[in-house]
């Protein structure tokens, strides 16, 4: 005859956790002796605290770009992110608006005109063209190079001896054209010195040494300096700034890259720190509207700040997907609350809205306050967060997220990757003047190798370089 099961208690060891279930009943349990008792309820206590390092554990395990702050660079490149179930074809989808190819100025012009009907006459006195079909080629490379041959003679009255001197223009052994072409290649496209030698080489038809390839760089950077200078006073003079920053390598000791980034301009600093010495360094006397992400020194920031959602909404995914029911459930409320504040920024509340959205958001809040496991620790950071929420809603062109500073900082970030950081000084400040010129270019949508040549061709001839289109006039 089988004796049914007892029926089991729970015992809460601790106060933060979920209590934990005994298989005996309460009337085995009193009868049981004190000392197998503090016993049984010891082991209950280790496993509680097991349990909860080991849902940490798993927790950070689990963490990548979509559900935390750590950045997309860090994702296990072995695991594939699971599709769309509605995964739209690859191509442009529909309502997308196309590019067509650009019409150039032709360097010459053919005229084709109908020469056989189907029905064998071939004169056609009159016809009027129907369609322009451009062809676009490359044409020859052929280097244009000048041989400067100097001579020297003694004078004929005190007998000193006197050699002709290159003009300062052509001091350099390779020009505007082709020094900006290397700057292009090594700091816009973030070619190594060997693939600059080997284009050089390969395409256009000349050798030069990697040491050649690196003085050139040299000579670009110096070219560039009143732009970087330029487009850091820029900068310090917006209304609003992202910023951020990701770890940077000099000759293997670890600093840091700062962004400063607004609609108009994006300034690079590499510093050795990560704090408030260098944030001040990049900022210089700047206080306007800071987009950031909750790094501790820009929660200081005492003038307006609006906080990147985006991390938030990142933050309370990976809290959605937690093991633990209750937090779980609050990182799903909190998700969905976080991503109906950020679409706001596109379609903007009514009153009646944004009144049950701040009362839901408040009870969110005040109902997790006092928890001791990370929902509690999230519902604080909101708390402390609250007057950085909105901002975006109360003063024109704050942007909910700190995506602009991110993506202008990706670029750093593969360059990092793949050289492993900057070797010396020199190459720092080269880092530091090409990623500004670059990325102010690309949100000028203008093209930078015209203003490579043009800060060349400066340099070399002494003069200041037209530094105007940098304000964005």
């Amino acid at each position: 005859m089988e004796h049914p099961s007892p029926k089991s208690f729970s015992v809460r060891v601790c106060p933060e956790h979920d209590p934990l279930p005994l298989p005996f009943s309460q009337s085995d349990w009193d009868q049981t002796p004190k000392p197998v008792q503090d016993f049984l309820l010891s082991l209950v206590q280790q496993l509680s605290v097991l349990k909860k390092k080991v849902d940490e554990i798993e927790a950070r395990l689990n963490q990548n770009s979509y559900n935390s702050s750590r950045p997309p660079s860090s994702d296990n490149p072995c695991k594939r992110k699971e599709g769309k179930k509605d995964k739209l074809k690859a191509g442009g989808q529909k309502g997308h608006e196309g590019h067509r190819q650009a019409m150039l100025e032709p360097t010459e012009t053919r005229q084709i005109k109908p020469e056989l009907c189907s029905c064998g006459n071939t004169y056609f006195p009159q016809t009027s063209p129907y369609h322009t079909h451009q062809r676009i080629e490359l044409p020859e490379i052929k280097m244009d190079v000048i041989h400067f041959i100097l001579h020297e003679s003694t004078c004929r009255v005190c007998g000193k001896l006197n050699k002709g001197s290159l003009p300062t223009e052509y001091q350099s052994g390779y020009g505007p054209r082709l020094s900006g072409l290397i700057g292009e290649m090594a700091g816009n496209q973030g070619n190594s010195r060997s693939t600059v030698r080997d284009f050089c080489m390969s395409v256009l038809g000349f050798p030069i040494s990697k040491g050649s390839v690196q003085k050139v760089i040299d000579r670009v950077s110096e070219a560039i300096k009143p732009h970087y200078e330029a487009i850091g006073r820029v900068a310090r003079q917006a209304k609003i700034n992202g910023i951020d920053e990701t770890s940077w390598f000099v000759n293997g000791t670890l600093m840091w890259l700062w962004t400063m980034v607004n609609t108009t301009v994006a300034f690079f600093m590499i510093h050795p720190n990560r704090s408030a010495q260098a944030f001040k360094a990049l900022i210089e006397d700047w206080n306007g509207i800071l987009i950031s992400d909750g790094y501790k020194v820009y929660q200081k920031w005492v003038a307006l700040r609006q906080t990147c959602l985006a991390h938030l909404i990142r933050d309370a995914r990976g809290l959605s997907e937690r093991k633990q029911p209750e937090i779980a459930a609050f990182g799903r409320w909190a998700l969905a609350e976080l991503k109906r504040l950020c679409h706001m920024a596109h379609a903007p509340p009514t009153v009646g809205e944004w009144r049950a959205f701040y009362a839901r958001l408040s009870h969110l809040i005040s109902r997790n306050l006092d928890r001791q496991d990370d929902a509690g620790k999230f519902a604080r950071r909101l708390l402390r967060e609250m007057d950085c929420l909105w901002l975006f809603l109360e003063v024109h062109g704050v942007e909910p997220t700190n995506n602009r500073a991110e993506r202008v900082l990706r670029f750093g970030v593969m360059w990092r990757k793949r050289s492993q950081g900057s070797a010396s000084e020199k190459g720092t400040r080269w880092v530091e003047r090409i990623l500004s010129l670059r990325q102010t270019c690309r949100i000028q949508a203008r093209p930078t190798y015209p203003i490579l040549v043009d800060a060349v061709d400066c340099y070399f001839k002494g003069n200041s370089p037209d530094l105007t289109w940098i304000a964005g006039h």
